[in-house]
């Protein structure tokens, strides 16, 4: 906003036209980064299965990513981050979140979800993945503690919600730590590439080398969780994934076999995380593990003697 501030002060006196067009182009020209990936995600998503979205899906799907991407990248995880912090006092009864985020995010990028949660007594927990652009592997650590913190707050097995980047953090979590999947009630994942994404080819940072499509690291991956569960290791995950996604691509690759994968039709990437069929049934999931661990948790009753 400086910049172009300075460049429209610098350059009206000579042209208002060049003035005003520098300082948008300044303040909007991701709104045409956004829409070059869209473009590319439609000729890319040409050979998925899941079927393609029209011209206004598409159209309306950017129009999102418009919106919530500088609200998100721009002022919540920048100058907002803290403003929920994680709870510290336990609240027996409830079953506590993990938030994990993605790529170049932070725990900035869950404040609606932070403020549903505290409106209900939930208890949550987060992390910041760091280092920025560190191999997915060294988030292993990170995604424990706050485990270990959301076990704390319950009592009980957590629910992991993940964004895009996170959900192959916390799937590494699982494969890496002894007893993981036992101590977690579900894992809700949201835009994950999964099987990778078209656009990790462009990236030379290790995470994103992490995200290529049929790369060694996910494939081994693969081959670890088929090892400790051979009968299915994706049984407790929750994949939620958009045929209007800019950022994982195909379509189908933000899905995992055995999983519940749920299709949210005309939401692009970040956009997504906030959509509010993806909230309230990621919360309405919470509040059946609620009632779940309480009938486990009631203590059984005698039938009366007959005399």
């Amino acid at each position: 906003m400086a910049v172009a501030l300075g460049w429209a002060a610098w350059r009206w006196d000579t042209s208002p036209t060049q003035a005003l067009g520098g300082a948008c182009l300044l303040l909007f020209g991701y709104a045409l980064v956004l829409a070059v990936e869209f473009g590319v995600m439609a000729w890319v998503n040409r050979s998925d299965p899941v079927p393609a979205p029209g011209p206004g899906e598409l159209l309306r799907a950017w129009w999102q990513e418009v919106w919530v991407a500088p609200l998100v990248f721009s002022w919540r995880q920048p100058f907002r981050w803290r403003t929920w912090p994680d709870d510290v006092r336990p609240v027996p009864g409830r079953t506590a979140v993990v938030f994990v985020h993605g790529f170049v995010c932070n725990r900035g990028l869950w404040l609606p979800w932070m403020r549903r949660l505290r409106a209900q007594g939930r208890p949550y927990a987060s992390v910041n993945l760091e280092p920025v652009f560190g191999a997915i592997d060294h988030y292993i650590p990170l995604v424990e503690t706050a485990v270990q913190a959301a076990e704390r707050l319950g009592g009980r097995p957590p629910v992991l919600v993940c964004h895009s980047m996170g959900g192959l953090a916390a799937r590494a979590w699982m494969a890496a730590t002894p007893g993981a999947a036992r101590r977690v009630a579900r894992v809700v994942t949201i835009g994950t590439p999964h099987q990778g994404t078209w656009l990790g080819h462009f990236s030379h940072q290790p995470n994103g080398r992490q995200m290529r499509p049929d790369n060694g690291w996910l494939n081994a991956l693969a081959v670890r969780e088929r090892a400790l569960c051979p009968d299915g290791p994706y049984n407790r995950f929750v994949c939620w994934y958009s045929h209007t996604d800019n950022i994982v691509f195909p379509t189908s690759t933000a899905c995992l076999a055995g999983a519940d994968n749920r299709f949210v039709p005309g939401r692009a990437h970040v956009a997504m995380a906030f959509d509010p069929v993806v909230m309230d049934q990621t919360l309405a999931l919470l509040d059946a593990d609620d009632q779940v661990s309480q009938a486990d948790a009631a203590p059984a009753t005698t039938p009366p003697i007959s005399p």
